[in-house]
């Protein structure tokens, strides 16, 4: 029975993570935040304006991914099993985009300009 014990005490010593990764990752989302604040502080507008917000964004969710729900640690096979279900709905709906396009180059094509 001991020895069970001490397999289990070693089984939770090992999955321990260090307290500055935590306060690194802090450090990181709190500049993170701050450079998409500035965004809207330094008044970017237009194209370049949403593509740093979303780009912040997906750095800031990218992290915490990663590091507080532990998919840096996780097996390859459950990293897929959650990262290509929405890149293939992302493949999906740019080929949607593309298909409105030409959808609607046909209806000013052969329906005159209804649209």
């Amino acid at each position: 029975m001991g020895q069970i014990s001490q397999n289990v005490a070693a089984d939770h010593k090992g999955q321990q993570h260090p307290i500055g990764l935590y306060l690194k990752i802090w450090a990181l989302l709190f500049i993170l935040s701050g450079l998409s604040y500035s965004v809207d502080y330094f008044n970017v507008e237009g194209l370049m304006r949403w593509s740093l917000i979303i780009i912040f964004m997906l750095l800031k969710a990218g992290l915490i991914i990663s590091v507080f729900m532990h998919m840096m640690w996780e097996r390859l096979a459950l990293l897929y099993l959650i990262i290509v279900p929405p890149g293939a709905i992302l493949v999906l709906v740019a080929l949607m985009v593309l298909e409105s396009d030409y959808v609607h180059l046909l209806r000013m094509t052969f329906l005159g300009g209804a649209g």
